[in-house]
């Protein structure tokens, strides 16, 4: 053993050899470690199966989307060709505070991710303190031992100290494992939020603009109808008309105006539902009115185990799969041994003035491996809970894959059966406005009662207010539709997630 001097006041000598022998121990325990590290405890994570089928059962028609073919992109609403929608669109994702919130929680998952991987690294702490202190005036030495000293004492203290947990059996991985499968999750969570906002919107728009359609239609008709009074009190003038047809005719002029009046009730509601989707004070927001101009897309489909990849729910709904097989993980490590390596080094002394020299210096060194001997069955109902909580997510990831199957088929039956509808109603609204022509005619001509022409006249008003109905229904199933495929979203998004760092604000737009 060599000893060397380094100060000849203070007689500090460093033992290098044993400097050596510690270092060389230290970098065989950290190999030997890390060797061990790659040992993951648990089952590794495969998809849950799901049996999809081969094609949607209302695919008659439809036509099939193909590579390079027209996809349903992000911004699938310009599908609609209507500028003010796309502008309403763009401000959902800016100042939806549903969104808002769902981007936060996102960022938080992503933090906990962080959190986790900070687990790799060993921790360094610095502790600098001087504390005086004096014993006890009731202390009672024993007579074996040494009369406890009175005096104050002051220690002098700067200690470094560091520790770092070998993850020999995997906890830390299959924690980061599971945090990161969550915070891709809420990833899914938020564009899934940010999709049902988008499709909501476009729904109370389109009804919006069914109603100011509808309101036009009425106020046109009131004003045919006020000109047919107008008829029948000449008629009456000249004694051709009875007193009853003028209060028949004033009464479905006014009748008329009230129900063009009433078209405002649910349009303000939805105006102030628009408003809030976009994040703005209903007193701030208006929408100028305008007939219902747009005509429901031809919409490609995929096939039905092509919704596992497009629809951000279902995304999300694996990867807690994901998250939960992780932690089954985490739960099975914790019946092995922890194995953590402990340095300290510092100086101490009872004096200012030789703290930071070399007599006063110490440090210690060493492995430990700490093991729970009895915890009265709490590992085991921890591992217990959390293979009930995966079996719970797979339920629950079949389930929605399920539901988005039932909702696309919905909404392909919804158009099917509207697009018949539709084309029947466009004869009917013919007919409907050749009898009404015919009606007046006749009316004119002393060969038909007025009463007949109020027939007439709201049987046409009904199958014109029919036709716009139709063609709003089909635009909202057309939206549901379009929602229920995933929108414009992939779950590859999902691939950058596992980085985290930088993502958020990625994910969230900004």
């Amino acid at each position: 053993m060599q000893r060397r001097d380094i100060d000849g006041d203070s007689n500090m000598t460093i033992d290098i050899h044993g400097m050596m022998l510690i270092t060389t121990k230290l970098g065989i325990f950290i190999f030997l470690s890390t060797l061990l590290s790659g040992c993951a405890v648990g089952p590794d994570y495969t998809r849950p199966a799901f049996e999809s089928p081969a094609a949607f059962k209302e695919n008659q028609g439809w036509k099939q989307a193909e590579p390079r073919d027209t996809e349903i992109r992000g911004q699938w609403w310009q599908m609609y060709n209507d500028p003010l929608l796309s502008e309403l669109q763009d401000q959902v994702s800016i100042s939806n505070q549903n969104l808002i919130r769902a981007e936060a929680q996102f960022r938080q998952a992503a933090a906990l991710v962080q959190s986790a991987q900070s687990a790799y690294y060993p921790t360094l702490n610095a502790t600098l303190s001087s504390p005086r202190s004096r014993a006890s005036a009731t202390t009672i030495a024993t007579p074996t031992a040494a009369p406890v000293s009175r005096g104050v004492v002051t220690s002098h203290s700067l200690a470094f100290s560091s520790t770092w947990e070998a993850d020999v059996w995997g906890r830390i991985q299959r924690t980061v494992e599971a945090n990161t499968a969550t915070a891709q999750a809420s990833a899914a969570d938020l564009e899934a939020a940010r999709l049902s906002a988008q499709a909501q919107l476009a729904q109370n728009y389109f009804q919006l603009r069914a109603l100011d359609t509808q309101k036009k239609l009425l106020e046109d008709t009131a004003a045919s109808y006020e000109k047919s009074l107008q008829l029948t009190q000449n008629r009456f003038a000249v004694g051709v008309a009875s007193k009853a047809e003028v209060v028949q005719a004033q009464t479905q002029w006014k009748t008329t105006q009230a129900q063009a009046l009433d078209t405002g009730v649910q349009r303000a509601q939805l105006e102030h539902a628009i408003a809030l989707l976009v994040g703005k004070a209903p007193s701030n927001f208006s929408i100028p009115p305008a007939t219902l101009a747009a005509a429901p897309p031809t919409i490609p489909l995929g096939l039905p185990s092509a919704l596992l990849e497009r629809r951000p729910d279902i995304a999300a709904a694996e990867r807690r799969v994901a998250a939960a097989n992780a932690q089954i993980g985490v739960a099975k490590a914790a019946f092995f041994p922890a194995l953590t390596l402990s340095a300290s080094a510092g100086y101490q002394s009872a004096t200012m003035a030789q703290w930071l020299t070399a007599p006063s210096r110490f440090w210690s060194i060493g492995p430990s491996i700490a093991e729970a001997l009895f915890d009265g069955g709490l590992r085991r109902a921890q591992s217990a809970q959390n293979i009930a909580a995966w079996d719970a997510s797979v339920a629950a990831y079949r389930q929605t894959a399920l539901t988005a199957l039932q909702e696309v088929e919905d909404n392909l039956a919804t158009l099917r059966i509207l697009e018949e509808e539709a084309q029947v109603q466009n004869e009917a609204l013919r007919s409907a406005r050749q009898s009404v022509e015919l009606i007046l005619n006749q009316y004119k001509a002393g060969k038909a009662s007025y009463l007949d022409v109020i027939a007439v006249q709201s049987a046409a008003v009904a199958s014109e207010r029919s036709a716009v109905d139709i063609l709003n229904r089909r635009l909202i199933a057309s939206v549901l539709l379009i929602k229920a495929l995933g929108g414009g979203w992939d779950a590859s998004a999902l691939a950058g997630v596992a980085g985290v760092a930088g993502v958020a604000g990625v994910i969230s737009g900004k």
